[in-house]
């Protein structure tokens, strides 16, 4: 090596000690990215890392069983501590939404079967959203029941690509925005939010309790993803409004933290008034989601402009 080439590699190795490594290449190496912005919603601040966190909780909180019980008039909890599945039951059958992974499914079986309903009495599968962790159990809820899959026709593409153990995944009815599903005289609506992903399905119904009917709305989360294009941009700001202008008096979400599930089941316990009947929270979540949207839109918008 000549005395010019070594010069030149003891100034780069010196340069990247002390300038140390970029962004991009301290991600590609594994590390997180750094956790911002940060908004503030009802007194409380929130991070996307946080959100993440208060979503998902550890890999055991993803896989055990969270008590089942009834939310409201015929709708009933059965997933676990950070990941939602909601069983509608009705006199011809019952609805499942959301399968949630593939190793929960014995513990979603379980839950249906100490609430006194039966497993194989469920007639149609229903997500919210095609990621692993919401749908992949679909494939082997319809080999165990038979149930007719249903989904957002702009969310197929990408559960199709969902093959657990290389199973196909079912796909027995595409849905599209404003569609309706009825079995055994409940009728859910299919309302097309897209950002999270493409075919984000928020589901709404009404549930009867104590001789009154009820509004209810599952939301499909409304969490956008690090880089917004000008067409997710587009897909959330029109998802936000959708969601705002839906008549709401119980609020329920893809993620039990979503709509404080594990608040409101205490409560639950103590008896009293039905604590998942809120209206006054209906939109807490789309709060927090768009305020973070906002910000996020504008550090990105800033940055593009340095």
């Amino acid at each position: 090596m000549t005395k010019i080439s070594t010069l030149k590699l003891f100034t780069c190795l010196l340069a990247a000690v002390v300038l140390g490594p970029s962004e991009k290449t301290s991600q590609a190496q594994g590390q997180p990215p750094p956790d911002h912005p940060a908004v503030t919603v009802q007194g409380k601040t929130y991070t996307p890392r946080s959100i993440l966190a208060r979503n998902m909780g550890t890999p055991e909180d993803q896989t055990t069983q969270f008590p089942p019980h009834k939310i409201v008039g015929n709708i009933y909890y059965v997933g676990t501590r950070t990941l939602s599945s909601f069983l509608v039951v009705t006199p011809q059958g019952h609805i499942l939404i959301d399968s949630t992974y593939e190793r929960n499914v014995p513990t979603i079986e379980k839950s249906v079967n100490q609430l006194g309903f039966k497993f194989s009495d469920i007639k149609i599968l229903l997500g919210s959203h095609a990621h692993g962790d919401h749908q992949e159990g679909d494939a082997l809820v319809k080999q165990l029941t038979g149930a007719q899959v249903m989904a957002m026709a702009e969310d197929v593409p990408a559960l199709q690509a969902i093959k657990p153990g290389g199973k196909e995944h079912p796909i027995d009815k595409m849905l599209h925005d404003g569609e309706s599903v009825t079995l055994g005289g409940t009728t859910l609506v299919a309302r097309l939010t897209p950002g999270h992903t493409r075919g984000c399905t928020t589901w709404t119904m009404k549930a009867q309790e104590g001789g009154k009917t009820y509004d209810v709305v599952i939301n499909c989360s409304l969490r956008g993803p690090a880089v917004l294009t000008p067409a997710l941009v587009d897909e959330l700001n029109r998802s936000f409004k959708l969601v705002r202008s839906l008549p709401c008096d119980v609020q329920l979400g893809d993620h039990p933290a979503q709509y404080q599930m594990h608040e409101k089941y205490a409560k639950l316990q103590n008896g009293g008034p039905n604590p998942f009947i809120s209206p006054a929270s209906c939109t807490l979540e789309a709060d927090i989601q768009e305020a973070m949207f906002r910000a996020s839109l504008d550090e990105q918008q800033k940055g593009a402009q340095r």
